[in-house]
C-alpha cells in the first residue's frame, strides 16, 4: 500500500532561507519506499501557519499522512506540538512514546521533545524533532508501520492489514 504523506517543516531559519532544508528532503528520501510525499511545505515556527497548513492537508487533501519537523522542544518558539494538540481528534500515544523511546537510544536529548501524534478524520499526524539524524532515524523506524496505521484509520480490521 503506498500511502500519500505531506511533510511541514516548522523553522524559522528555514523559513527565511538562512539555512537548507535538509530535513524535508531526508524526509522524502526515508519515507519514499512506503509513501508518495504529495507536498511539503516551510512555514516559520508560528502557531497560526502550523494550524493552517494541517488543516489543509487533513480536512481539504486528505491526506493519509503528515509528518511535522521541528517545533517540538522545550523553546518558547516551539509550538507544533501545542498546535497538534488541539487539532487531533484521537490520541496515538504509542507512536509518541515509541519514538520517543527510538530517541532515547540515541541521546538523552530526546526526553527533551513535547511531540505529539494522533489523527484527525481519516489523517495520521506525527511531530518529529527537528534534528536532522533524529528524521532520518525515527522515520526509518516508523515507515513500515505507517501503511498499517493507515488501513487501521480507514477502517480495516487487524486481520486485514498487514501484519507487522
Amino acid at each position: 500500500m503506498k500511502i500519500r504523506a505531506a511533510l511541514l517543516v516548522v523553522s524559522d531559519s528555514v523559513s527565511r532561507g538562512e539555512r537548507k532544508d535538509e530535513n524535508g528532503e531526508i524526509a522524502r528520501e526515508v519515507l519514499g519506499s512506503a509513501a508518495e510525499v504529495v507536498e511539503k511545505r516551510i512555514v516559520p515556527d508560528e502557531p497560526d501557519q502550523v494550524r493552517a497548513a494541517i488543516l489543509r492537508w487533513c480536512d481539504e487533501q486528505e491526506v493519509d499522512v503528515v509528518v511535522t519537523i521541528g517545533g517540538t522542544g522545550l523553546s518558547p518558539r516551539d509550538v507544533t506540538a501545542e498546535v497538534t494538540r488541539t487539532l487531533i481528534e484521537k490520541e496515538a500515544s504509542g507512536i509518541s512514546t515509541a519514538l520517543l523511546m527510538q530517541g532515547l537510544r540515541a541521546t538523552p536529548r530526546a526526553m527533551l521533545s513535547n511531540a505529539a501524534a494522533g489523527v484527525r478524520g481519516r489523517t495520521l499526524i506525527i511531530n518529529l524533532p527537528g534534528s536532522t539524524s533524529a528524521v532520518r532515524e525515527l522515520l526509518e523506524y516508523l515507515r513500515d508501520v505507517l501503511p498499517h496505521a493507515v488501513e487501521m484509520i480507514w477502517g480495516a480490521g487487524h486481520d486485514t492489514a498487514a501484519n507487522g
